[in-house]
């Protein structure tokens, strides 16, 4: 009987507490403000795939995440409460999920997935420390076939690895069959130097080798030297894509301040998986930091600028080098 008693008690205490939780959700969200598009010209169906991610702030310390989509508000208290316990997924993670639950098992990074009409890819570094210190990574390879759900997957060693710190892979192409992996590396370079390289690793996954390892760009230096290697955010992360962009900031940690970047010897590169030219985009009207911070479809440079209170959005066109 006090087992059975036991188990009830239990049973309440979880349902008085789920209760209290939308009671809160209910009172809460009510006085939230809810945001609408509003349509100034064009088909309102341009805003159906739309998703905006923002937060609400106040000068007291008030912060909640909030999601519009398709003209609906929904605010970080209002999610289930199993939601919250997990967290919420990519959108587009939650749809290849939805679509691929067999395969996009164990996988949740948008940047190391490639998806055509055909084939959908993944590629990561899986990796651990030996005792002696020493790291032994190996490659995540996977490829799907859409047609008829063929599944190809298996494991192959990372070249170099003995001087390699970490890898994070950064962009997943299939270009002419084969897997191009994009990766951001921490090299050892056994003395007071640190070496950072960006890497373009290309896989036959039809013969499951590393056809080549090349090194796009490598930098060295010395503290209290800093060197960052990062990418202007893809519009469109997991589709095929000629071509990445890599800015490579370079700077000063000072003890007694922040972060200082040499802007005259940072750049923005550009790389084509086609041509396999790395160039260096001229800044043209657009700051170092306005790249880095913005928006890449292939085409061109969108930067989100703040100016007398108001946003506004620059478009760099990338073959004309000109902020149209």
């Amino acid at each position: 009987m006090k087992r059975y008693l036991c188990s009830i008690i239990i049973g309440m205490v979880v349902i008085l507490s789920i209760g209290t939780y939308y009671v809160k959700v209910a009172s809460s969200a009510s006085s939230l403000p809810k945001y609408t598009f509003k349509t100034l010209e064009g088909s309102d169906k341009e805003l159906d795939p739309v998703i905006i991610n923002a937060s609400l702030q106040n000068d007291s310390n008030f912060y909640e995440p909030l999601t519009i989509e398709s003209n609906t508000t929904t605010y970080a208290s209002e999610r289930s409460y199993l939601e919250n316990l997990t967290g919420r997924q990519d959108h587009q993670i939650d749809r290849l999920v939805k679509e691929h639950r067999s395969f996009m098992r164990g996988k949740d990074s948008i940047s190391s997935l490639y998806e055509d009409d055909d084939f959908l890819a993944y590629a990561w570094v899986n990796s651990k420390y030996t005792k002696s210190g020493n790291m032994e990574a190996k490659f995540d390879i996977g490829l799907l076939e859409k047609k008829d759900e063929e599944e190809t997957s298996f494991q192959i060693e990372l070249p170099h690895q003995e001087r390699i710190m970490s890898a994070d892979v950064r962009d997943v192409q299939l270009v002419h069959s084969k897997l191009q992996v994009l990766t951001m590396n921490d090299v050892n370079s056994n003395n007071e130097k640190q070496t950072k390289e960006v890497h373009l690793y290309t896989i036959d996954v039809a013969n499951k080798k590393v056809l080549s390892d090349k090194t796009l760009v490598s930098e060295s230096f010395t503290d209290p030297n800093q060197v960052d290697f990062e990418m202007p955010i893809d519009l469109t992360p997991s589709q095929p894509n000629n071509m990445v962009f890599i800015s490579l900031i370079k700077g000063v940690n000072h003890e007694d301040g922040p972060f200082e970047e040499k802007l005259k010897e940072s750049k923005l590169l550009s790389y084509n998986y086609e041509t396999e030219k790395l160039e260096t985009v001229k800044k043209g009207s657009l700051s170092l930091d306005m790249a880095r911070s913005g928006y890449a479809d292939g085409k061109n440079l969108y930067a989100v600028e703040m100016k007398s209170g108001k946003y506004r959005i620059k478009t760099f066109d990338l073959s004309s080098q000109t902020l149209t």
